[in-house]
C-alpha cells in the first residue's frame, strides 16, 4: 500500500518521496500571485473542451514571437 510505504519511508528518515520545505515555499511563491489575479478577477480563466488543442489564447500568446504549436 502506498501510505505504507510513505509512513515507512518517514519513520527510516528517507525523504526520497517527500517535497522539501524550501521546493514547498517556492512553489507558493509561483502560484499565490495567479490565484490573487483570478480572485481579483483581473484574468479570466481559458477553458476549452476536452480533446481539443486547448484555448486560442494559447495560440494568441505564442504567435506574438512569430511561433506556432506543433502538432502531429
Amino acid at each position: 500500500d502506498s501510505y505504507e510505504t510513505l509512513i515507512l519511508d518517514a519513520l527510516r528518515g528517507d525523504a526520497t518521496l517527500f517535497t522539501r520545505r524550501d521546493e514547498v515555499e517556492q512553489q507558493w511563491a509561483f502560484v499565490d500571485p495567479i490565484l490573487a489575479g483570478w480572485h481579483a478577477g483581473r484574468q479570466e480563466l481559458a477553458t476549452y473542451a476536452a480533446g481539443t488543442w486547448g484555448p486560442e489564447q494559447a495560440d494568441a500568446l505564442i504567435a506574438r514571437d512569430s511561433r506556432t504549436w506543433r502538432r502531429p
